[in-house]
């Protein structure tokens, strides 16, 4: 048999107790759900949230986009290539500091992203429906707490 460095009892703990776990299977969850939701538009959640997180007066710099999604810079950057390719947005030379990029939506970005809005706005209501209280704003403000904000 394994010679275990802690008894099984404490992985099974962990498991049932484990806040980042939890967190962890919740978001790959609700990820699932908004995929399949969006996947008739040709966008999966984490496209749905950057286009989002672009449909600003000014297009943002790329280090806004990332402090908004909580996700590093390079991660943006990879994550934005599709999108562009797609046309639903385009990088520019930030004027402010020409060693950055600004991005924005296109015009076809912006028709995605109304389009893909409605699919949101029922799902997300389905989902805080699915609430044991029904109160997303008390699950919203738990993970703002935990995120320090």
């Amino acid at each position: 048999m394994s010679n275990l460095p802690e008894p099984f009892a404490s992985t099974l703990h962990i498991r049932d107790h484990c806040l980042c776990l939890h967190a962890q299977q919740a978001a790959r969850a609700l990820s699932r759900r908004f995929d399949e939701v969006f996947r008739p538009l040709g966008l999966t959640s984490g496209q749905f949230s950057l286009l989002n997180s672009l449909n600003r007066p000014t297009p943002p710099t790329i280090s806004q986009v990332a402090e908004t999604l909580a996700m590093d810079r390079s991660t943006v950057t990879a994550n934005l290539k599709p999108l562009e390719r797609s046309g639903a947005v385009v990088a520019t030379i930030d004027p402010d500091d020409r060693r950055g990029r600004r991005v924005g939506l296109t015009e076809a970005g912006q028709a995605l992203l109304a389009r893909a809005k409605p699919l949101w706005v029922e799902t997300h209501r389905q989902l805080e429906a699915d609430l044991l209280d029904g109160n997303g704003d008390r699950v919203r403000g738990d993970l703002k707490r935990l995120l320090g904000r």
